[in-house]
């Protein structure tokens, strides 16, 4: 047992830094992944890491023995163990609050949350200052021995960090995460209290507590939220899965759930959202036909909304889908009649793959939204300048902006910035939403173009037809103007201040 201390801080680094991510977790899932959540999520937990040290120091002053620290550990680990179950029912009332946009109730569950998790992360805190406490009795090579604590906890944190995000959340979901550790650290919490205080009763008193968070797991209904018309919920890598069956409609929701991210109707494909206006926009050409619309990309692939709706528009198109989250492309098949005939479907980063790809396009399509945010690699010069790149002679670029009533800030800073790469601008507002999508073009797009093909088109087809519906809503809610905004860049690039600034400037003024 010499070198057990060494295992205790390994494993209690890899723990606390799956508490932290397993908190942010639970969080993100009904809060999404603002700026704000993180900062308060990390801000926190760093202060209840350094209530955690200094803690440990002084009490490992007054009770300078493992037998101790062993039962300070494990009450900490029991107690993130049981935090997943506790917060269930605060986060589940958080999510039909959301829905509502019930601030008081989404801030006190937030909070409450956030608060749970100061007890396990303090006590499991302790154990470096305590570990090194103890050990600086020998007297012996003190500055080694500090060095070297410090060097396996922190080594401890990075597994802590990479196994929940990139592994365990989207294998076994977030509770049975945080559960995981919190069993590992009470096994070797109490092995260790046995064999430091020899008490062989009390140690097996200890093992309860692992059998009560046991039970809890097995006789626990793994429902993080509980909306009316859920037909499926799960975790990724990357994202909280849901899908939603209300009516005839199916509709893909993600984390927060601020927004649908795909749609499927059996009967129909226009929605009135942003997918099919990204298909009007090769109407801006002078030279448009469906039989000329030969490849297009879709940054942001979701469930395959816009790739179903390009297919019944455009008879000759292939599609190149790029989509970070594999998890998402599988729930549109099972749900969102998603096939892959004409698709290639590509899973990785959008601006990495964009910039990998070989072919050029007549359309690329840029919707990949995290709520609130657009990633800002995918907002700047030099990501349209890739875009460009692998635009057709007469290619255009069409993406998807949020704004609010009155604050069309985010527009005019995209437009500008889009405005750099390619000179003509439009933008269509899609009506009873938050959203607008821009669309880019190079000298030979023009309003004038839209409206002759335009009339060329509903007077050759019905009006049911998908491109006359989503034409119309386009011609009706059109603007070529926008006021001069921001320039994004690579190296200057404050989208996600403007995206905070839209977001509390719509709570404060709905209120």
């Amino acid at each position: 047992m010499r070198n057990f201390k060494y295992l205790l801080v390994f494993v209690t680094g890899m723990t606390t830094l799956a508490a932290e991510f397993g908190a942010s977790r639970l969080l993100q899932n009904i809060y999404g992944s603002s700026n704000f959540v993180w900062a308060t999520i990390i801000g926190l937990i760093m202060v209840y890491f350094a209530i955690g040290y200094q803690l440990g120091g002084k009490v490992a002053d007054k009770y300078p023995n493992y037998s101790t620290l062993y039962q300070i550990l494990i009450a900490g680990s029991f107690f993130l163990g049981i935090v997943p179950f506790i917060s269930m029912p605060i986060l589940r009332t958080a999510a039909g609050a959301f829905d509502y946009l019930n601030f008081p109730i989404m801030a006190g569950a937030f909070v409450s949350t956030i608060i749970l998790f100061s007890l396990p992360i303090i006590l499991l805190a302790s154990t470096t200052p305590y570990v090194i406490r103890l050990e600086s009795q020998k007297q012996e090579n003190i500055g080694s021995t500090v060095g070297q604590i410090n060097a396996i906890s922190t080594i401890g944190s990075v597994f802590g960090a990479f196994l929940p995000s990139l592994f365990l959340f989207g294998l076994i979901g977030t509770t049975r995460t945080i559960v995981s550790f919190s069993l590992l650290m009470m096994a070797i919490s109490i092995i260790g209290y046995f064999y430091s205080s020899k008490k062989v009763v009390a140690a097996a008193m200890y093992l309860i507590l692992p059998l009560i968070i046991i039970l809890l797991t097995i006789s626990t209904q793994y429902k993080i939220k509980q909306t009316g018309a859920q037909i499926y919920e799960g975790e990724s890598d990357y994202n909280y899965i849901e899908v939603l069956q209300i009516g005839d409609d199916i509709l893909l929701r993600l984390n927060e759930g601020q927004g649908f991210h795909s749609q499927y109707n059996p009967t129909t494909l226009f929605y009135n959202g942003p997918w099919e206006q990204f298909l009007v926009a090769p109407m801006f050409s002078a030279q448009f036909e469906l039989e000329r619309v030969d490849r297009m990309a879709i940054v942001g692939f979701a469930a395959g909304t816009t790739a179903l709706q390009a297919k019944n528009i455009y008879p000759n198109v292939v599609i190149d889908g790029i989509e970070i989250d594999p998890k998402i492309v599988e729930v549109g098949e099972e749900y969102f009649h998603l096939t892959l005939d004409r698709t290639n479907l590509l899973i990785g980063d959008g601006r990495a793959m964009l910039d990998r790809s070989e072919n050029k396009y007549d359309l690329i399509v840029v919707d990949a939204y995290r709520p609130p945010y657009i990633p800002p690699h995918l907002s700047t010069v030099e990501f349209f300048e890739i875009c460009k790149s692998h635009l057709t002679k007469n290619g255009l670029i069409a993406i998807n902006v949020g704004r609010a009533p009155n604050d069309r800030r985010l527009i005019n800073d995209l437009s500008t910035t889009l405005n750099q790469v390619l000179p003509n601008i439009f933008i269509i507002d899609i009506p009873d939403t938050m959203n607008s999508v821009i669309v880019a073009g190079n000298e030979t797009t023009s309003a004038a173009n839209f409206y002759l093909n335009y009339l060329s088109l509903i007077k050759n087809n019905p009006p049911t037809d998908l491109l006359v519906q989503s034409s119309t809503v386009a011609i009706n809610n059109f603007s070529i103007t926008y006021e001069p905004g921001k320039i994004y860049t690579d190296d200057l690039n404050p989208i996600e201040w403007a995206t905070n600034n839209l977001v509390l400037n719509f709570v404060l003024n709905s209120e």
